[in-house]
């Protein structure tokens, strides 16, 4: 379900069904896609890395905390913005918690208008999250284009060697640093120095494009 910033999916992990059911039907009556969990386990057998989501968990739970979910996450390099459910007493496990990357805390009993905003927070860092690893898997894809000798080029390109000296660097005759340099721009899809530049140090251009 698309409805402006509210792209993407809002995982519930809480073994407390009535938990579960009062953060779903709040945030499905503000029109977020909701799926439930009833455990760490089950959400980590479903979890796709690849969608754009944010996951709200309880930081005590049956079998697999909220805060071990959080390290599981975190050890597989996921950028799935968190935010802990905690009760009074759980304040000092939950600032740990933020410490290791969690976005926020809810605290129960429930601010409905706190966690809306928050919700809503947290998928459009999920979505700019999404964007960065889109891009960065582009540019990926377009450098694994360059022979090793190209990229050679490209990196001095980078460091603003001219090509007569690059020519130098690698015993190479300048039409030949030449001739990869024109091979380097269609490959990347890059007009310019400038364009070339974007894409070999991560910043996309719209118009560079595999192909």
């Amino acid at each position: 379900m698309t409805i402006g910033n509210k792209k993407g999916t809002v995982y519930i992990v809480d073994d407390d069904e009535a938990i579960r059911d009062s953060l779903q039907w709040l945030l499905e009556g503000r029109d977020f896609h909701v799926r439930c969990f009833d455990s760490a386990e089950a959400f980590l057998s479903h979890y796709d890395a690849r969608e754009v989501a944010c996951l709200i968990t309880d930081i005590r739970m049956n079998g697999m905390s909220g805060l071990e979910l959080q390290e599981k996450l975190v050890a597989r390099g996921s950028a799935l913005p968190i935010a802990i459910i905690t009760g009074h007493g759980d304040v000092p496990m939950a600032v740990d918690t933020m410490k290791k990357g969690a976005i926020d805390f809810i605290q129960k009993p429930f601010d409905e208008e706190a966690i809306t905003s928050l919700v809503a927070r947290m998928l459009e860092q999920a979505q700019s999250n999404f964007s960065d690893q889109q891009q960065a898997a582009t540019r990926d894809a377009l450098l694994a284009k360059l022979t090793a000798r190209e990229s050679q080029v490209l990196e001095r390109i980078v460091a603003g060697r001219l090509n007569k000296q690059i020519a130098d660097d690698l015993n190479i005759s300048i039409k030949t640093v030449e001739a990869h340099r024109a091979n380097i721009m269609e490959k990347l899809g890059a007009n310019t120095v400038a364009d070339l530049l974007k894409v070999a140090l991560g910043n996309n251009p719209a118009g560079a494009k595999a192909g």
